[in-house]
Protein backbone atom coordinates (compact mmCIF):
# COMPACT_ATOMS: atom_id res chain seq x y z
CA UNK A 1 0.00 0.00 0.00
CA UNK A 2 2.75 2.55 0.27
CA UNK A 3 4.30 2.01 -2.94
CA UNK A 4 1.88 4.39 -4.66
CA UNK A 5 1.82 7.52 -2.62
CA UNK A 6 6.36 6.89 -2.08
CA UNK A 7 5.19 7.17 -6.25
CA UNK A 8 3.31 10.19 -6.40
CA UNK A 9 3.01 11.63 -3.09
CA UNK A 10 -0.23 11.16 -2.96
CA UNK A 11 -2.76 9.14 -1.20
CA UNK A 12 -6.24 8.05 -2.48
CA UNK A 13 -8.90 5.95 -0.59
CA UNK A 14 -12.06 5.03 -2.82
CA UNK A 15 -15.38 4.55 -0.86
CA UNK A 16 -18.53 3.34 -2.70
CA UNK A 17 -20.01 6.99 -3.91
CA UNK A 18 -16.95 8.75 -3.13
CA UNK A 19 -13.03 9.12 -3.71
CA UNK A 20 -10.52 11.25 -1.78
CA UNK A 21 -7.03 12.32 -2.57
CA UNK A 22 -4.63 13.68 -0.01
CA UNK A 23 -1.19 14.87 -0.23
CA UNK A 24 1.46 12.57 0.83
CA UNK A 25 4.86 13.60 0.31
CA UNK A 26 6.69 11.62 2.94
CA UNK A 27 10.23 10.48 2.76
CA UNK A 28 10.15 6.62 4.34
CA UNK A 29 12.79 5.67 6.85
CA UNK A 30 12.79 1.68 7.66
CA UNK A 31 15.07 -0.41 9.46
CA UNK A 32 15.08 -4.08 9.40
CA UNK A 33 17.34 -7.12 10.89
CA UNK A 34 19.41 -9.16 8.75
CA UNK A 35 18.13 -12.68 9.21
CA UNK A 36 15.34 -13.58 11.85
CA UNK A 37 17.75 -14.17 14.44
CA UNK A 38 19.36 -10.80 13.70
CA UNK A 39 23.16 -11.81 14.41
CA UNK A 40 24.18 -12.94 10.05
CA UNK A 41 27.86 -11.06 9.44
CA UNK A 42 27.99 -10.27 13.17
CA UNK A 43 31.97 -11.39 13.74
CA UNK A 44 31.15 -11.89 17.83
CA UNK A 45 31.78 -15.38 18.47
CA UNK A 46 29.14 -15.09 21.53
CA UNK A 47 26.14 -14.70 18.99
CA UNK A 48 26.61 -16.45 15.78
CA UNK A 49 23.96 -16.67 13.12
CA UNK A 50 21.30 -19.73 13.67
CA UNK A 51 19.67 -18.64 10.75
CA UNK A 52 19.79 -21.36 7.31
CA UNK A 53 20.04 -19.54 3.93
CA UNK A 54 15.94 -20.98 3.62
CA UNK A 55 15.25 -19.09 6.40
CA UNK A 56 17.00 -15.58 5.35
CA UNK A 57 15.75 -15.48 1.94
CA UNK A 58 12.69 -15.97 3.24
CA UNK A 59 12.63 -13.07 5.55
CA UNK A 60 14.30 -11.04 3.43
CA UNK A 61 11.87 -11.54 0.78
CA UNK A 62 8.73 -10.63 3.07
CA UNK A 63 10.08 -7.08 1.55
CA UNK A 64 8.85 -6.89 -1.99
CA UNK A 65 10.21 -6.31 -4.84
CA UNK A 66 8.71 -3.50 -5.72
CA UNK A 67 8.57 -1.84 -2.60
CA UNK A 68 12.38 -2.20 -2.43
CA UNK A 69 12.39 -0.63 -5.84
CA UNK A 70 11.09 2.75 -4.81
CA UNK A 71 13.74 2.68 -1.62
CA UNK A 72 16.83 4.99 -3.04
CA UNK A 73 18.98 3.58 -0.34
CA UNK A 74 19.90 0.42 1.27
CA UNK A 75 22.37 0.84 3.77
CA UNK A 76 23.79 -1.91 5.95
CA UNK A 77 24.49 -0.92 9.52
CA UNK A 78 27.30 -3.64 10.94
CA UNK A 79 27.37 -4.00 14.88
CA UNK A 80 30.05 -1.67 16.10
CA UNK A 81 32.73 -3.42 18.49
CA UNK A 82 33.43 -1.22 21.71
CA UNK A 83 36.12 -0.18 20.90
CA UNK A 84 35.20 1.99 18.27
CA UNK A 85 32.58 3.12 20.26
CA UNK A 86 34.43 4.65 22.88
CA UNK A 87 37.74 6.04 19.88
CA UNK A 88 37.92 9.74 19.89
CA UNK A 89 38.48 9.96 16.51
CA UNK A 90 37.98 13.43 14.40
CA UNK A 91 35.35 13.38 11.99
CA UNK A 92 33.82 15.84 10.08
CA UNK A 93 31.58 18.04 12.33
CA UNK A 94 27.86 18.25 11.54
CA UNK A 95 27.82 22.26 11.32
CA UNK A 96 29.86 21.27 8.38
CA UNK A 97 28.28 18.82 7.05
CA UNK A 98 24.62 20.84 7.21
CA UNK A 99 26.59 23.31 4.99
CA UNK A 100 27.60 21.23 2.23
CA UNK A 101 23.97 19.96 2.39
CA UNK A 102 22.66 23.53 1.98
CA UNK A 103 24.56 24.06 -0.58
CA UNK A 104 23.68 21.06 -2.64
CA UNK A 105 20.13 21.94 -1.66
CA UNK A 106 20.47 25.17 -3.38
CA UNK A 107 22.21 23.91 -6.80
CA UNK A 108 19.38 21.36 -7.02
CA UNK A 109 16.69 24.05 -6.53
CA UNK A 110 18.74 26.59 -9.24
CA UNK A 111 18.87 23.81 -11.54
CA UNK A 112 15.19 22.71 -11.08
CA UNK A 113 13.05 25.65 -10.53
CA UNK A 114 12.29 26.37 -14.45
CA UNK A 115 10.12 22.74 -13.75
CA UNK A 116 8.42 23.49 -10.41
CA UNK A 117 10.96 20.69 -8.91
CA UNK A 118 13.03 21.35 -5.52
CA UNK A 119 15.68 18.41 -5.60
CA UNK A 120 16.60 15.47 -7.39
CA UNK A 121 14.47 12.92 -5.99
CA UNK A 122 11.65 14.27 -8.01
CA UNK A 123 13.33 14.26 -11.40
CA UNK A 124 11.51 12.66 -13.89
CA UNK A 125 12.85 10.92 -16.95
CA UNK A 126 13.24 14.17 -19.30
CA UNK A 127 15.53 15.87 -16.29
CA UNK A 128 17.45 12.64 -16.01
CA UNK A 129 18.13 12.69 -19.53
CA UNK A 130 19.46 16.61 -19.15
CA UNK A 131 20.96 16.40 -15.65
CA UNK A 132 22.07 13.21 -15.12
CA UNK A 133 24.64 12.98 -18.29
CA UNK A 134 27.30 10.36 -17.94
CA UNK A 135 30.70 10.40 -19.74
CA UNK A 136 31.86 6.88 -21.50
CA UNK A 137 33.29 5.54 -18.30
CA UNK A 138 30.00 5.85 -16.34
CA UNK A 139 28.01 5.20 -19.33
CA UNK A 140 29.87 1.52 -19.19
CA UNK A 141 29.81 0.80 -15.39
CA UNK A 142 26.11 1.32 -15.33
CA UNK A 143 25.54 -1.12 -18.08
CA UNK A 144 27.82 -3.50 -16.54
CA UNK A 145 26.23 -3.03 -12.78
CA UNK A 146 22.70 -3.24 -14.87
CA UNK A 147 23.01 -6.16 -16.53
CA UNK A 148 24.96 -8.20 -13.78
CA UNK A 149 22.21 -7.16 -11.18
CA UNK A 150 19.48 -7.35 -13.23
CA UNK A 151 17.99 -3.79 -12.50
CA UNK A 152 14.55 -2.74 -13.09
CA UNK A 153 14.67 0.28 -15.05
CA UNK A 154 13.15 2.13 -11.51
CA UNK A 155 16.24 1.08 -10.08
CA UNK A 156 18.24 2.65 -12.99
CA UNK A 157 16.73 5.65 -12.54
CA UNK A 158 17.15 5.90 -8.72
CA UNK A 159 20.72 5.11 -9.17
CA UNK A 160 21.08 7.91 -11.88
CA UNK A 161 19.41 10.52 -9.76
CA UNK A 162 21.78 9.39 -6.84
CA UNK A 163 24.76 9.53 -8.41
CA UNK A 164 23.59 13.46 -9.18
CA UNK A 165 23.03 14.20 -5.29
CA UNK A 166 26.08 12.72 -4.76
CA UNK A 167 28.30 14.89 -7.00
CA UNK A 168 26.46 17.61 -5.70
CA UNK A 169 27.73 16.88 -2.10
CA UNK A 170 30.84 17.26 -3.38
CA UNK A 171 30.08 20.59 -5.55
CA UNK A 172 31.09 18.63 -8.44
CA UNK A 173 28.77 20.10 -11.87
CA UNK A 174 28.79 16.64 -13.82
CA UNK A 175 28.77 13.18 -12.42
CA UNK A 176 31.60 10.85 -12.44
CA UNK A 177 32.42 7.43 -12.10
CA UNK A 178 33.62 7.51 -8.76
CA UNK A 179 29.85 9.01 -7.79
CA UNK A 180 27.69 6.44 -9.81
CA UNK A 181 29.81 3.53 -8.06
CA UNK A 182 29.01 4.89 -5.13
CA UNK A 183 25.26 5.67 -5.14
CA UNK A 184 25.60 1.67 -6.50
CA UNK A 185 26.95 1.15 -3.18
CA UNK A 186 23.86 2.58 -1.83
CA UNK A 187 21.29 -0.41 -3.13
CA UNK A 188 22.66 -3.02 -1.28
CA UNK A 189 19.80 -5.38 -0.85
CA UNK A 190 19.63 -5.21 -4.54
CA UNK A 191 23.52 -6.57 -4.99
CA UNK A 192 22.51 -8.94 -2.30
CA UNK A 193 19.77 -10.53 -5.06
CA UNK A 194 22.17 -11.47 -7.52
Amino acid sequence: MLRQPLEDGRISISRAALSLTYPADFMLVAAMNPCPCGFLGNTNQKHPCTCTPMMIQRYRSRLSGPLLDRIDLHIEVPRVPHKDLSATTSAESSPTIRERVKQARHVQRERLNEFGLHTNSQMQSRHIGRFCQLDDAGEKLLEQITSRLGLSARSYTRILKLSRTIADLAGQPRIERHHLAEAVQYRGLDRKTC
